[in-house]
């Protein structure tokens, strides 16, 4: 019996000690968290942004597929999408949809949806994001994935 309580015991301090250690290591860990992951502004999506516009539209600022149009193929849908974004963060810009026949709106939407749905700038994501939505299948963009990587090598 006694020995059954020295071991409890030493179980529970052997625990205390082990959580006590976790919860020291938490703001560390946050602070290293905190300075890896860059801002949207201060990431370089260019190389990325210049990728997708080679696989959507081959660099045409006229190209038009369906409701999808611009260098970067954009739909009334993603328009929508910053527009609301907008408003939430009580902006009182808005985009047109004549906006997506511009290169440098065009971007500047894509920095916006990086912005609001791929905080940790997770350069695949973002790839996968704008093809197939914030709720993408990675299995239907896998071939754009892929298309966009090759161009980024």
């Amino acid at each position: 019996m006694r020995n059954s309580k020295i071991k409890r015991m030493k179980n529970l301090v052997k625990n205390v000690c082990l959580s006590l250690t976790i919860l020291s290591l938490i703001p560390m860990v946050a602070q290293a968290a905190k300075k890896g992951n860059k801002s949207s502004a201060s990431f370089d999506w260019n190389p990325i942004m210049e990728a997708i516009i080679q696989v959507e539209s081959g660099g045409n600022a006229k190209a038009v597929s369906g409701n999808s149009v611009g260098v970067m193929q954009i739909t009334p849908i993603l328009v929508r999408e910053c527009n609301k974004i907008l408003k939430n963060r009580k902006s009182d810009k808005r985009f047109t949809m004549n906006d997506r026949y511009s290169v440098e709106k065009s971007k500047e939407m894509f920095l916006l949806i990086q912005s609001h749905h791929n905080k940790t700038n997770d350069v695949e994501k973002a790839i996968r994001t704008w093809n197939g939505g914030p709720n993408y299948s990675i299995k239907a963009t896998n071939r754009y994935f892929a298309k966009v990587m090759r161009l980024l090598k």
